[in-house]
């Protein structure tokens, strides 16, 4: 086979066959040959499954070593076979000796995987050896302990390294066989075919819980991911809104501070300067918001062209909903006053987020809407009764309580939702206010320089 190469002499491009081999020495290499005598000590099982919760509660904390007594009992039986083999062609200690051997690697999986598999792998001349080779190449302590030691490392490694083992173990037979007497007369299929059942069982079961492992994070991290656009998308909604009443202000500050020098008669230089100052520093401030807003603004995002609604235009609003089929009260408590811009458009997506919640998954119930007006700020309840049974709710994007909480937040308010005694919502807003104190009567027309 040739190589095609640049003009410096490396190779550029090679065939998938080598490719596909060089993967495969490069996975064998990391499997099973580099850090053999590292140490890996068997973790401890979880004790919050499913499984789990068949046992009492004092000894679910015992089950975390469940894995580790499993390894042992197959260790603890792995000596009985080999002792059983050996004893049958020498004497005790020789059995003893032979049951040591071919249960010693699988004990060593507890803490060293990758050298229990090449311990029991050279330790199955050695029992071939001292049972006088009436099984060959594997002998009965080899069967019971290779198989063991390949499943238990194979359920805590990956799928390539339980081939890699079963492909080596397959390689040793085929040697060890036809040096010994011959494939035909020795145990090596059988023994190949039953381990590689076995291995390939825990694979398919490990491969399956690694899987379903993948699955739950890769859900986990996608509802977090949902979760943070949603918080992201209400913001910039925000942000949108909040643009024109922020801007409004800024304007009449902007507007005020230029006008002002000029009601004042013989201004002193001072005060001129002063709000010559207010007039840049809000003409600034009114620049840099409208940039701001064209960076989260999307690119089919149209302004509205009506004012932004406030808590006058709540009947309007229950009217909406009420032609929508929602039966709807309200109530009003307290003196109604006018509130910050910011406030009433803030308590107005409120109530009519909370009302959409209502006609998508409570539909044919009652709902009531209450403002109350207090001296340290202002009041929502908005509370629907239990569903219609016979009515089907529509699904929503989740996205209704992350945008009132939002809100209440920028507001530094405080905010409670959830299900009632009767099988309905209810949905608590408290937005604080300052208190304006009553303007002197002094204007600045009639101030004394």
């Amino acid at each position: 086979m040739t190589e095609t190469t640049t003009t410096s002499g490396a190779p550029r491009d090679r065939s998938p066959e080598f490719s596909l081999a060089q993967s495969a020495l490069r996975g064998l290499r990391e499997d099973l040959f580099r850090d053999v005598r590292a140490y890996r000590p068997l973790s401890e099982a979880a004790t919050d499954g499913p499984w789990a919760r068949l046992f009492p509660r004092r000894a679910r904390k015992r089950l975390g070593h469940f894995p580790h007594a499993v390894v042992l009992a197959l260790a603890l039986i792995t000596f009985f076979v080999g002792l059983a083999s050996g004893s049958l062609y020498g004497e005790a200690s020789v059995a003893v000796l032979t049951g040591l051997v071919a249960a010693v690697p699988v004990a060593l999986t507890l803490l060293r995987p990758v050298l229990a598999f090449w311990v029991s792998l050279a330790a199955a001349p050695v029992l071939t050896m001292v049972t006088s080779g009436n099984l060959y190449p594997w002998a009965a302590g080899s069967i019971a302990g290779h198989t063991a030691v390949m499943v238990v490392v194979a359920a805590r490694t990956r799928p390539r390294t339980a081939a890699w083992m079963w492909a080596l173990s397959a390689v040793y037979s085929a040697f060890a066989g036809e040096l010994m007497g011959g494939l035909d007369s020795g145990d090596s299929v059988p023994v190949l075919v039953f381990a590689g059942v076995a291995v390939a069982i825990v694979t398919l079961v490990q491969a399956n819980r690694t899987t379903r492992r993948q699955v739950v994070q890769e859900r986990t991290v996608t509802a977090v991911e949902r979760d943070r656009r949603t918080l992201l998308e209400e913001r910039t909604n925000i942000a949108r809104e909040l643009h024109d009443v922020v801007a409004h202000h800024m304007s009449v500050v902007a507007i005020q501070a230029e006008a002002a020098p000029y009601r004042v008669e013989n201004p002193p230089p001072e005060l001129e300067q002063a709000f010559v100052t207010i007039r840049e520093n809000a003409v600034a401030a009114l620049t840099e918001l409208r940039r701001v807003l064209g960076v989260v603004r999307a690119e089919d995002y149209e302004a509205p062209d009506a004012p932004q609604p406030t808590l006058a235009d709540l009947d309007k609003l229950l009217e909406n909903v009420r032609e929508a089929g929602l039966t709807v009260t309200k109530a009003v408590t307290g003196a109604v006053r006018e509130l910050p811009q910011g406030v009433e458009l803030s308590a107005y997506r409120i109530v009519q987020e909370a009302l959409s919640n209502t006609l998508r998954h409570a539909p044919g119930a009652q709902a009531a809407v209450e403002v109350s007006y207090v001296l340290g700020g202002i009041g929502l309840r908005v509370v629907n009764g239990a569903p219609n049974a016979l009515a089907k709710p529509s699904p929503g994007a989740g996205h209704g309580i992350t945008g009132m909480r939002e809100r209440v937040s920028m507001l530094s308010g405080e905010m409670t939702a959830g299900p009632t005694a009767d099988g309905g919502y209810e949905v608590l807003v408290f937005v604080p206010v300052a208190v304006r104190l009553p303007e002197k009567a002094d204007d600045i027309t009639g101030a004394d320089a």
